[in-house]
C-alpha cells in the first residue's frame, strides 16, 4: 500500500490509522503547494484531483477520500477495533461522526486556508466553527474518545483537523473536553510516530 499525504493536511488521519493499523505500507510526501514528488514526479500524473490523502493498494485499486480510506484501514485489521463492524448501529454512529468532522468541521476551516479570503469571511467561518467545536466538546463530556473508551479512525481525523486551530487563530482552550481529548490523542505512540514521518514533531 502506498499512501500520498502533505505533512500536516487531512491525510495525516490515515497517516495515523494506518500507524495505529500496524500494516505495511509507504508513506509518500506529495506537497499540495508544489504538487511535485521529492524525486520530480508530477503528482497530477498519479492522482488527477491533485490533492492528499490518496491511498494505492498493491493490486492498483485507489481511494481518494479521507473517511473511505479510514474505514478500508481499519476492516483490514478489525481485531484492533478501530472501527465497529460493518451493518452495526455503532458503525452507523462512527460514519455520522466521520462525516460531521468532514462537512462541519474540515469545510469549515477552507475559507481560513484560502488566500486572498476577504476578512468578513473568515470571521463568519471562525464564528461558525466555534459553534460547532463547542458542540464537540460537549460530546466529548465523560468520555475517552469520540465513540467512548475505545480509539477509532474517527478520533484520527477529529484531532488532525481541531489542531489546525492553531494555525488559524481559533481558540479553543475554553474547550475543556477537547481540549483534553486532543492530549489523550497526542500521547498515542502511534499518533507520534506519524506526525514524526511528517515532520511535524522531533
Amino acid at each position: 500500500m502506498k499512501l500520498y499525504y502533505s505533512p500536516g493536511a487531512c491525510s495525516l488521519s490515515p497517516h495515523i490509522v494506518l500507524k495505529e493499523s500496524g500494516l505495511a505500507f509507504e508513506a509518500i510526501a506529495a506537497p499540495t503547494k508544489t504538487h511535485k514528488l521529492l524525486d520530480g514526479t508530477d503528482y497530477y500524473t498519479i492522482n488527477p484531483l491533485g490533492y492528499v490523502p490518496f491511498l494505492v493498494l498493491d493490486d492498483g485499486r485507489t481511494l481518494h477520500e479521507g473517511p473511505a480510506i479510514v474505514q478500508y484501514i481499519a476492516d483490514q485489521v478489525p481485531d484492533q477495533q478501530l472501527a465497529p463492524a460493518n451493518g452495526s448501529w455503532e458503525r452507523y454512529k462512527l460514519q455520522e461522526w466521520l462525516n460531521t468532522i468532514s462537512t462541519e468541521l474540515h469545510k469549515g476551516f477552507s475559507p481560513l486556508f484560502t488566500p486572498g479570503m476577504p476578512a468578513e469571511a473568515k470571521d463568519m467561518a471562525k464564528t461558525r466553527l466555534q459553534s460547532r467545536l463547542t458542540w464537540v466538546d460537549g460530546e466529548l463530556a465523560g468520555k475517552t474518545y469520540l465513540m467512548g473508551d475505545t480509539f477509532t479512525v474517527a478520533d484520527a481525523y477529529l484531532f488532525v483537523v481541531a489542531g489546525w486551530s492553531k494555525h488559524v487563530a481559533v481558540d479553543i482552550s475554553g474547550l475543556s473536553h477537547l481540549v483534553a481529548f486532543m492530549a489523550r490523542v497526542a500521547a498515542r505512540p502511534a499518533v507520534q510516530a506519524a506526525m514524526r514521518a511528517e515532520g511535524l514533531i522531533k
